[in-house]
């Protein structure tokens, strides 16, 4: 949690009463994801790659809601994410958000919209047999968001996950493990820890249902609760290359965001 002076001194906070301005704080932590990106609507990631000399392009979506006694608070992300295969086993990846912030306080509306924190991640899938795969996640976070109206964390970050897939067709499950360095400059937690666990099951050549549990570390230094999420969705395939996909995030602690829905589209090339 924010320090009460720093808080002052931000901008877009200091004339929120002081409760709204902590849960402003987690509301934007747990609506902006791990720089991991998996495949949307999930955020457990699986052990899948690209192919060397080939891209895939996410463009995705989600909107957040949350209701407390003295706001109603909402959070909007845009993100590009551009995946480069350059081996067979690993892929490059780099991923651009772009947020928009709004509170409803006593009946006036702030907004606050500008690109957030820009990450690069390399995909290693370093073990692989016929149903079972392995893969680690390293990445890094750069600080292009403004931090100064709760953009940006006002520093570089980095973070690694280890990802086990298990794909006996037509189901697949997926266990995320990981570490997050999150440096920043609102004396929020540094050290991140995050656990998640999905499933889906093909049907036909077109459709997936998926699902995904998890949990993360609170950023809050004074809570020891942690962020805790439920999503449910689909995966709809168009053609070989282009997929498109919905889901609705549900927050099962009070310190995720209530509820999110999610949207994006998946092109190969």
């Amino acid at each position: 949690m924010m320090r009460e002076n720093t808080l002052r001194e931000n901008p877009v906070l200091r004339d929120l009463p002081l409760n709204n301005k902590w849960w402003l704080q987690i509301f934007i932590c747990a609506l902006v994801p791990a720089t991991a990106q998996a495949a949307h609507p999930l955020i457990t990631e699986d052990t899948g790659t690209q192919s060397t000399g080939r891209f895939q392009l996410e463009l995705m979506t989600e909107q957040g809601y949350r209701d407390e006694d003295y706001a109603a608070k909402h959070g909007r992300q845009f993100a590009a994410t551009l995946s480069y295969g350059a081996r067979d086993n690993m892929d490059l990846i780099i991923s651009v958000p772009y947020q928009r912030l709004s509170s409803d306080i006593g009946g006036g509306i702030e907004t606050h919209s500008g690109k957030s924190d820009a990450g690069f991640d390399i995909k290693w899938n370093f073990y692989e047999n016929e149903t079972l795969s392995m893969a680690l996640k390293p990445g890094v976070t750069f600080p292009s968001g403004d931090e100064t109206v709760g953009l940006g964390s006002g520093k570089s970050g980095y973070s690694l996950y280890h990802v086990t897939s298990f794909e006996p067709k037509p189901w697949a499950f997926h266990l995320q493990l990981g570490y997050r360095r999150n440096r920043n400059i609102a004396d929020e937690r540094e050290v991140i820890w995050h656990v998640s666990f999905a499933g889906w099951r093909e049907f036909g050549e077109k459709l997936k249902i998926v699902g995904d549990i998890g949990a993360n570390t609170n950023t809050d230094k004074s809570s020891s609760t942690e962020a805790v999420f439920l999503i449910l969705g689909a995966i709809y395939s168009l053609t070989q290359n282009i997929d498109l996909d919905f889901g609705f995030k549900r927050g099962l602690t009070n310190v995720e965001t209530d509820y999110t829905l999610l949207g994006g589209m998946a092109i190969r090339f």
